[in-house]
């Protein structure tokens, strides 16, 4: 073959060995679609790579900013409070340092009356006494038992309302006055008789010297008892005040130790009689305390 001018000519449309085009102009190759395709899915899944790589970050960058606040707000830093000026929420309010602090007084408070003291002498016992004012009511209750009153006396001659030596005794010992008040109950009646003096110290005394009782008190029901016949009598003092009781049978009968109907109803009405007087103590002690 010559590459002269007797050799084939390589001109357009003809195709060289083995069908391949001539250098001088060749045909735009045909696009491998597959390739590209490929190319392009790569591409995408680099774009969302990203793109998921980017939230994560920005996930992580959220997550630490949080992290941040919670750890300054439970920090003892002043400034933790405000992460982003760095200054206190407190520092806002200013502290009005010009307000007196508050003072308290070194001085205990006095301790409450006594009741006692105030039926413990004449000169603090200033409450009206009358034998309805210490025994009010129409009955007595205590539990189960129900006692109806009977007669109420009152008196300044203390002698008149006595039998045996009692009279001389509160005599001389000053006695004021002297109230009596009869209970009754199923054939049994206790008479009360309360003698007030000047001090606790003489009522003391009084009680220590009792010789003899106080006068049954009849009327309003119940007839005259314990004059001749054996009774049970007591004595006490409280306060400035000394209580008597005598009580028995309102047949005439003789009581005994085993009448413990007899020896009941002296106590429910010498208890009640105790209660009356600790109840004036209560009540003047209570306005005293509201008058301080």
């Amino acid at each position: 073959m010559s590459y002269g001018q007797g050799g084939p000519p390589w001109g357009q449309g003809d195709r060289g060995p083995q069908g391949q085009q001539p250098y001088g102009q060749q045909r735009p190759a045909t696009p491998d679609w597959e390739a590209l395709a490929s190319a392009s899915e790569a591409r995408g899944r680099k774009r969302r790579w990203t793109l998921i790589g980017g939230g994560a970050v920005a996930t992580v960058a959220v997550a630490a900013l949080v992290a941040t606040l919670v750890v300054r707000a439970n920090s003892d830093d002043p400034k933790a409070s405000d992460p982003i000026g760095g200054v206190s929420s407190s520092s806002a309010l200013p502290e009005d340092t010009t307000a007196p602090a508050p003072s308290f007084s070194e001085v205990a408070p006095p301790p409450p009356p006594d009741p006692k003291d105030f039926v413990s002498s004449a000169e603090k016992d200033k409450a009206p006494l009358t034998a309805l004012s210490l025994y009010p009511g129409r009955k007595l209750t205590v539990g189960d038992r129900v006692y109806a009153k009977g007669a109420l006396h009152r008196t300044t001659k203390c002698a008149s309302g006595t039998q045996g030596a009692l009279g001389q005794v509160l005599t001389k010992n000053g006695c004021e006055q002297l109230i009596r008040a009869t209970y009754r109950r199923d054939g049994v009646a206790v008479t009360v008789g309360v003698a007030t003096f000047k001090t606790a110290d003489v009522a003391a005394r009084v009680k220590e010297e009792t010789n003899g009782n106080v006068a049954s008190l009849a009327g309003e029901g119940v007839p005259t008892f314990c004059r001749t016949t054996v009774c049970r009598s007591t004595a006490n003092a409280y306060g400035r005040y000394v209580y008597f009781t005598v009580g028995g049978f309102t047949n005439g009968d003789n009581v005994t130790k085993q009448d413990r109907a007899v020896f009941t109803t002296g106590d429910d009405v010498a208890e009640f009689t105790l209660r009356q007087i600790h109840r004036r103590g209560v009540a003047q002690a209570s306005q005293a305390a509201a008058a301080q």
